[in-house]
């Protein structure tokens, strides 16, 4: 028999005392609002939603007109959820605490509302990444700095992808589980439950054509892989870059892999490119509880303490054998002033 995302959640709240019920009600709403977000992306050519919207986000970047659709669709299904006391956004430059006016909301919710949205011009999958964290500020209004949490504070990660099927994965810290939106009922189905990562792999996910920025570490890697059986790992690998990392990352909890997406010379002031609140984070506990791996290259994701609401980090996630070899390339690599790089990293502050 099947089991849907309601049963399911109805099954883990009578068995899990760690979390209460509305965290769970949290979550189904969070689901809702990505089924609405598929069916937007699914009529998107029909109705002229492609394409630029003509202004930049937050990040400086360029938004489409479907991040603005995609953020105002959960943006409109959760601020009204009596378990949330904030949202925060990739799209939207502060937080926003939910339309009631109470404090006793127990979660904070931050989402990545289309990640890979330039894919949609070329029906290319993209997605909703989303992550919960409890509010500590619960006898007071929730603030910017209630957000910064390492991401090992998650009570939730996931994300959905919208794809030829619309999925939903997620965890809530005992095991990673896949459901696939069913349209006709339009109900999450149970189809991928506990999902696993194995150890080894032979493809890696990067965009080489910014080989020329890399460290050293991650040049060797890649250069390793390239290498294929003449080379020191002695066999062949693929490579895949889907230019989502929503699509990299289903692909490597489905058939494992790594994830690359490295520090490079032209980002030292930022120390990475993906936001660690809104992607890394969410994504690499999904990883992790899949039994994979995530780091910087310096350290787990997982443990990095928050400075800013758009922090940006160096991301490598999957298979845990590539990712601890990775770490170890870059633990015998002596960082240039190592000093000035940590003050330097204390002091920065998103503009």
């Amino acid at each position: 028999m099947s089991i849907n995302l309601s049963t399911f959640i109805a099954t883990e709240c009578a068995s899990d005392d760690r979390h209460p019920v509305a965290l769970y009600q949290l979550i189904h709403q969070v689901a809702m609002c990505c089924r609405d977000i598929a069916a937007a992306v699914d009529r998107s050519a029909l109705v002229g939603t492609t394409g630029s919207a003509g202004v930049d986000n937050v990040q400086g970047e360029e938004q489409k007109k479907l991040d603005i659709i995609a953020n105002d669709l959960m943006m409109e299904g959760t601020q009204t959820h009596t378990a949330l006391a904030a949202v925060a956004s990739e799209e939207m430059a502060r937080i926003s605490r939910t339309s009631q006016e109470r404090t006793a909301g127990q979660y904070l919710l931050l989402f990545d509302p289309l990640d890979g949205s330039s894919n949609v011009d070329i029906n290319a999958p993209v997605g909703t990444i989303f992550s919960i964290l409890k509010c500590p500020s619960a006898r007071a209004p929730a603030t910017e700095a209630d957000f910064l949490q390492p991401g090992s504070e998650q009570v939730c990660a996931g994300y959905a992808i919208y794809g030829p099927a619309t999925m939903l994965v997620l965890t809530t810290g005992d095991g990673t589980h896949g459901f696939t939106l069913e349209r006709d009922s339009g109900e999450f189905v149970l189809t991928h439950p506990r999902m696993s990562i194995p150890a080894r792999t032979r493809e890696f996910a990067i965009n080489t054509a910014n080989t020329r920025h890399w460290e050293s570490p991650v040049k060797r890697y890649v250069q390793e892989c390239m290498a294929g059986t003449n080379g020191p790992r002695q066999q062949d690998f693929n490579m895949r870059w889907v230019a989502a990392m929503v699509a990299d990352v289903h692909r490597i909890l489905l058939r494992g892999g790594v994830f690359l997406y490295p520090q490079d010379a032209r980002e030292v002031s930022r120390f990475g490119k993906l936001r660690l609140l809104y992607e890394a984070n969410p994504m690499s506990m999904l990883v992790e509880q899949a039994g994979g791996m995530s780091s910087t290259g310096q350290q787990r994701v997982l443990e990095i303490q928050p400075h800013a609401l758009h922090q940006r980090t160096p991301v490598m996630l999957g298979s845990r054998e590539e990712v601890e070899r990775l770490e170890n390339y870059h633990h015998h690599v002596r960082r240039p002033l190592p000093d000035l790089v940590d003050a330097l990293r204390n002091l920065w502050t998103e503009y």
